[in-house]
Parts: C-alpha cells; structure tokens; sequence
C-alpha cells in the first residue's frame, strides 16, 4: 500500500491500516463520532502523532476569514476526514479537497466508515502553496 510518489506515503498508510482495524473490529452502522473515538485510540497504540478536533484556520485571497475543525491533523501535515455514510459520493471528495485547499495542507485522506467495507481516498492539495513556513502545532 506504500507508493512512493505519494508524499507522506508511509504515514497514510499507516493511517489507513487504523482504519481497517477499526472497521474490523466495529463494523458499518454506527454514527461517525464512535468511529473517531476508535480510530483514536487505535492511532495512540500505533504512536502516530495527531490531534483530533484540531481548530485550523480557513483562508480566502491569503486572508484568514474563520476557522473548522479537522477531525484529525496528522503529524501535522496530513489532514484525515471521516464519514460514516452508506456510499462516498463526488461531494464530499470536493468538500475534502476545499478543506486542503483552505487549510494549505497538502495532503488528505478522506475514510468512510459507513460501507461494507472501509472506503479512502488519498487527497492532495494540487494548490499548495505552504502558507504557514513550518507546521501548525499540535496541542
């Protein structure tokens, strides 16, 4: 599952293997928010660097203009999106694509819990520009 021409390969596979583990172990059918609480964990005991919930700021024109919430930030460079929906759709690859591009991070995943098996999709930033010189901090 690692390419190398995938920037950041390593640790979105590592990311994903959580996920499957975690789809394993709980299955489709619960609410996204049980899915984010297990993949926590599992991502603790795999000692990869993140926080969840992390507040990042949305920019337009190179001006910050509010804030959301990411559901991870991962190693402070890969954003992960989770949905707990019955099918993926080409909305919500957009909107995960947005968030990059709003967040000036260059790479995503988006993980959808809700199928019968584990969807992803690695996303990258086609527009990165590296707005913030270094990463963002994780609390």
């Amino acid at each position: 599952m690692i390419k190398n021409e995938y920037k950041y390969s390593e640790l979105t596979s590592k990311i994903i293997g959580c996920a499957m583990t975690v789809h394993s172990e709980l299955g489709n059918g619960f609410q996204e928010v049980i899915y984010q609480r297990a993949l926590e964990i599992e991502m603790a005991e795999e000692e990869i660097e993140f926080s969840r919930e992390y507040e990042m700021p949305i920019y337009y024109k190179e001006q910050q203009i509010g804030t959301r919430r990411v559901d991870f930030l991962v190693a402070g460079s890969v954003s992960v999106e989770l949905k707990a929906i019955i099918q993926l759709e080409d909305v919500h690859l957009a909107q995960a694509i947005n968030y990059l591009e709003a967040y000036d991070l260059e790479v995503g995943l988006l993980i959808n819990f809700g199928a019968k098996s584990l969807q992803f999709k690695r996303l990258s930033n086609r527009s990165f520009k590296q707005r913030n010189q270094g990463n963002p901090k994780i609390k």
